[in-house]
């Protein structure tokens, strides 16, 4: 299990604010190259983005959907990545006086991603964690320069 903190120099709304907004989902993920609505509104009870990643030579269409919403607190997500299985993606957000402590905890649930998982998999993860919550700090605090384009910003489906 991989569980990282951040402490982000702004209030819980503003935080929420950034989780809460589809189209930066892929400013403050790592690994998602392009991402879009599949069903309902995000971050709703049930709604979901696909998009696709990019890992060496190939790419996995993957599909998160949300699981457990609490507006302005929590954040739980179940991200399917293909073959691989699904994880649990867990974000809570606490008042930390005038700043939020996010704390982001991610495991595998079913597939081969559960039967693999080894604390290689968990170094892994920290890394790409670090590499999220620094990217969500930046956006909140106003200091991201971004790492893509528009083109690339998750956009809503219109059915």
């Amino acid at each position: 299990m991989a569980v990282r903190h951040r402490l982000i120099k702004k209030p819980p709304a503003d935080v929420w604010a950034i989780l809460a907004d589809a189209e930066r989902y892929g400013q403050w993920v790592v690994g998602p190259d392009r991402a879009e609505l599949n069903g309902g509104t995000w971050p709703e009870l049930g709604a979901a983005l696909r998009y696709a990643m990019k890992i060496g030579p190939f790419t996995l269409h993957n599909r998160t959907v949300v699981r457990r919403v609490e507006p302005i607190s929590i954040l739980e997500l179940e991200a399917y990545s293909g073959p691989l299985g699904t994880a649990r993606i867990a974000m809570e957000l606490r008042p930390w006086g005038k700043d939020t402590l996010v704390i982001l905890d991610e495991h595998p649930l079913r597939g081969a991603g559960g039967a693999l998982h080894n604390g290689l998999l968990d170094a892994a993860q920290q890394i790409r964690h670090r590499a999220m919550l620094g990217r969500l700090a930046r956006l909140c605090e106003g200091t991201d320069t971004p790492v893509r384009g528009a083109a690339d910003r998750p956009r809503p489906r219109h059915a």
